[in-house]
Formats: C-alpha cells, sequence, structure tokens
C-alpha cells in the first residue's frame, strides 16, 4: 500500500540524515514522525520511527551526566567531499589511501591491519577532498559507528583485489552493505521500502592491477560482471590509474570548479569554488560571500558555458572551470 509522504517529509528526513548531536537528532526524528499521515500504509514506518526514537532517546538518557568519550568513527569532515574506503581484508585499502593522500597508515600483508578510520586529503584539480580508509568489512562482527560514518560519506570506494576472487568479494561486500541498509544509489527502485535504506553512490577500485599482463584480467572482470558497476583499475603498489582514479571520484560527487574572476584581475585558478553540478551564478555568490547574494547587481562570465565576458543572469547555470565577475 503506498504511503503517499508529503514533501514536507523528505525536507525533514534529509536534514535529520546530516545531522550528528544526539539531541538534534531526536528533535528532528520527532518532527519527522509528525510529518507522516496516518493511515494504513503508513503504519509500519510510523511504528519503525517511533522504535527509532524510543532507542535513541534510551541511548541519550543512559549517557546523561557521564562523561562521554569521543568515538573514533567521528571523522571531523575537511574537503569538498568525504568519502570512506571499504572492502574485504587484503585488499590494499591502507597503501591506496597512502598512495593517494597524506596520510601514513600502517601497511602490511597480513589482513585485517586496519582497525579504526584513518583519514587523508586527496587533491585532485586543486580540489581537497577527504578519503577515510576503513576497517575492513567483516561479516562475523558489523560496528554500528563505522557503519553510521559510512551512511554519512558522500561517496563510498568499495576495493576489490583482482589478483584474489574479485567476484566473491564484490559480492559479498555489497550483500554486507545492504544488509546494513546501505545500498547503491541506482539501486533505490529495487527496494519496497526504500525509506530503511540510505542510498551512496558506489565506485568499485581494482586493485593489483600491477603491469600490462593483469589488463586482461580486468577486461575479462568488465566482461563478466553481470551489474554494470563503475569500476576504475589501478595498482597502489606501482601507481598505476591512479590520477584516473581521482578524476573518477571527482566525476562521481558530481561537483564543479568555479572561479572568482575580481575585476580587471585573473582568476586564481589555484582556488575554486567547489558547487554542485548545475548551480547558478547565485548559488556561487553566496558561497563567495552573502554580500554578493544580498547586493549583487550583475555578473560576467568566462568559460565554456559563454563567451568571454558575456553578461548572465542570477539563474545562469555555471561549468566546470568557469571563471564569473561579481558586481555589487
Amino acid at each position: 500500500m503506498p504511503t503517499n509522504l508529503p514533501p514536507e517529509y523528505f525536507q525533514v528526513e534529509e536534514r535529520y540524515k546530516e545531522a550528528t548531536d544526539p539531541q538534534e537528532r531526536i528533535r528532528l526524528l520527532e518532527q519527522l514522525i509528525s510529518t507522516v499521515p496516518k493511515h494504513k500504509g503508513t503504519d509500519h514506518l510510523r511504528a519503525d520511527l517511533r522504535r527509532r526514537l524510543s532507542k535513541m532517546k534510551e541511548s541519550a538518557q543512559k549517557q546523561k551526566g557521564a562523561s562521554r568519550q569521543s568515538s573514533v568513527y567521528q571523522i571531523e569532515r575537511e574537503g569538498a567531499a568525504q568519502i570512506v574506503l571499504v572492502g574485504p581484508p587484503n585488499t590494499g585499502k591502507s597503501s591506496l589511501l597512502r598512495a593517494l593522500t597524506n596520510a601514513e597508515p600502517e601497511v602490511a600483508k597480513f589482513p585485517f591491519t586496519t582497525w579504526t578510520p584513518t583519514p587523508g586529503i586527496m587533491e585532485v584539480g586543486h580540489v581537497q577532498i577527504q578519503l577515510v580508509d576503513m576497517p575492513p568489512l567483516n561479516p562475523d562482527y558489523v560496528e554500528p559507528a563505522a557503519m553510521d560514518l559510512v551512511r554519512r560519506a558522500d561517496l563510498i570506494l568499495l576495493v576489490i583485489d583482482l589478483v584474489g576472487d574479485p567476484f566473491e568479494q564484490l559480492e559479498q561486500s555489497i550483500a554486507l552493505l545492504v544488509d546494513q541498509r546501505i545500498a547503491p544509489l541506482r539501486w533505490r527502485d529495487r527496494f519496497e521500502e526504500a525509506f530503511r535504506y540510505r542510498f551512496k553512490p558506489f565506485l568499485v577500485v581494482v586493485n593489483k592491477n600491477d603491469d600490462e599482463a593483469s589488463d586482461e584480467d580486468f577486461a575479462v572482470l568488465c566482461e563478466l560482471l553481470e551489474e554494470d558497476w563503475p569500476l576504475v583499475a589501478v595498482s597502489a603498489a606501482h601507481g598505476r590509474g591512479l590520477e584516473a582514479l581521482r578524476w573518477a571520484v571527482f566525476g562521481r560527487l558530481e561537483i564543479m570548479r568555479v572561479y572568482a574572476r575580481p575585476p580587471g584581475q585573473d582568476a586564481d585558478h589555484t582556488a575554486p569554488f567547489v558547487l554542485k553540478l548545475g548551480s547558478t551564478v547565485e548559488e556561487f555568490a553566496a558561497k563567495v560571500h552573502k554580500d554578493f547574494l544580498e547586493n549583487l547587481k550583475s555578473a560576467r562570465v568566462w568559460g565554456s558555458s559563454s563567451f568571454d565576458g558575456q553578461l548572465v543572469s542570477r539563474d545562469f547555470v555555471l561549468q566546470d572551470g568557469d571563471e564569473v565577475e561579481l558586481r555589487v
């Protein structure tokens, strides 16, 4: 039976998903429940939300008055996006983090070297992106706080091993994540109760593609996979494919770089403003400073979206690499 949820429900739900403070999450969950219409089609949803609220309040009550220790999974976001590296043991996630960022995680040939999340900063096109190496996926035990970090991420990099059994690694990893109500974004229509899941963009990183001989193995993997997964072949050990991976991440995030061009000066291409694809001049102005948003009189754009110096309106849609001159 359809739930026919109002638009307000999805607006509050998005704020609830992004909230990290326990009291704020409780407040938003109570607000979320109040937006659900009462009829047979929403009975299951309302019961599930009430159970969730009860558990959150119980947990908050237990913590009240006690000194709280911050969880190792409370990783402060840095850069334009937060991305998690997940996968089975020994697929080379830590080696990949070391190769792509300034982090220096422990790297060893034996499994389960990573016990806590390790963040690092990757740069692509002068845009800084945070990568977080997660402990290996383990079907015998799943740390709830770890899954919460995965749910908050902007993109999931699923790392598998080309020289192992990549088919089994991919299948088991996805199954474990789905069991934790984390699913690929493009699978949204497969679930009858989609509201129970957090849907995330995925990028499958096929590691240990160390030489040209293994390129054939990667080609076979691509051909035999039943799902049309977005795949990137890399070698963390030898540096193959890392630049392609950086730009694949940039593309999967669906972001773009826009540069401020002060009147009479050149734009600084080392300091882009990062916006979502499809953003407008008005959204760029808000990103630069609220004064520009409130007092913007005119804007000119240089780049692929216009002819050089074109006078544009607030709702003009920008493209990656555009330079914008704002006048107030």
